[in-house]
């Protein structure tokens, strides 16, 4: 394959997950007002990934897999990341989920200093300025500075603190560069079905995966082929593109997310979230290049 067609698939690739992940909010909120919990959704569908991944990477799983104590502390924090993002997006407003999300770039420069003692660079301060304040737009309501929270709803700290899961885990996941690509991917969807598991022995209701319709299992595997496949071609692309450029495709995320949720749900956004969303968006664009490596101290004579 030439190069020109390599990153033509590469950049196909990128937008095929940010549609995937823009309007992956509609059939787990459609599943959950038709009696079929987030949680009960994840572990059916990240079931069908597992399966289908395993039995499709076998031979490469068994030549490339080997246990890591780091394995552990990946699958649980990526796994709470897409089941938090997708608990938030099935209870509250899309937009609102996702941009409160895009702010794993800032948790990712303070993380990356803390565990990596990697610097700053000018655009890496850039990107905390423009966070923090499209962040102080985006939330600000009138009784914020009377002592009241800044987030009044359990998705918006279920997002939140997705982002920040987001940006723990690919801090750890540069730090464990030894670690194949394919068996991170893995640690995801073990993650999410741990999770998810767990959420529903927690509240007793293990059982009622016995009472999912036959069309919602339909829908269920269809969901778990389509996270699998994004899965690859998001990894093909990624090893491919440069950060910066996949970042900007990735950013459409947030287009095709703002029109479905206004053509399949009715949200629109005021104009101060959509200020304060467009400069998260923007300090998101800058992500590729918020730090440098720590320098190397120079050998003594």
């Amino acid at each position: 394959m030439t190069p020109v067609k390599q990153k033509f698939v590469a950049t196909s690739g990128i937008l095929t997950t940010a549609l995937v992940w823009g309007l992956m909010w509609y059939p787990f909120r459609s599943l959950n007002n038709q009696g079929v919990s987030v949680a009960m959704a994840s572990l059916a569908s990240y079931l069908v990934t597992i399966a289908l991944g395993l039995t499709v990477f076998f031979k490469l799983y068994r030549r490339q897999f080997r246990f890591e104590p780091v394995l552990v502390l990946l699958t649980l924090v990526f796994g709470w990341c897409n089941f938090s993002y997708t608990l938030a997006v099935a209870e509250g407003q899309v937009m609102r989920v996702l941009l409160l999300f895009y702010l794993s770039p800032l948790w990712t420069v303070l993380l990356s200093r803390l565990m990596l003692n990697e610097r700053l660079t000018r655009s890496g301060w850039l990107v905390v300025g423009l966070s923090l304040l499209g962040c102080f737009i985006f939330i600000y309501h009138p009784g914020l500075f009377a002592g009241e929270l800044p987030l009044s709803h359990r998705y918006e700290w279920l997002a939140l603190s997705g982002g920040m899961a987001f940006a723990f885990g690919n801090v750890v996941s540069r730090k464990a560069h030894a670690i194949p690509v394919p068996v991170k991917s893995a640690s995801i969807w073990f993650g999410v079905a741990l999770i998810g598991a767990v959420s529903l022995l927690h509240s007793g209701e293990m059982g009622k995966m016995l009472t999912i319709p036959l069309d919602s299992w339909l829908v269920l595997a269809i969901l778990g082929v389509v996270l699998m496949c994004t899965s690859v071609v998001s990894q093909h692309g990624l090893s491919i593109l440069p950060a910066t450029q996949a970042m900007t495709l990735m950013l459409m995320e947030l287009v095709f997310a703002a029109v479905s949720a206004y053509l399949l749900a009715g949200e629109a956004m005021t104009l101060r979230e959509w200020l304060g969303g467009a400069l998260i968006a923007s300090a998101s664009l800058l992500s590729g290049q918020m730090t440098q490596p720590a320098s190397k101290p120079q050998p003594t004579p």
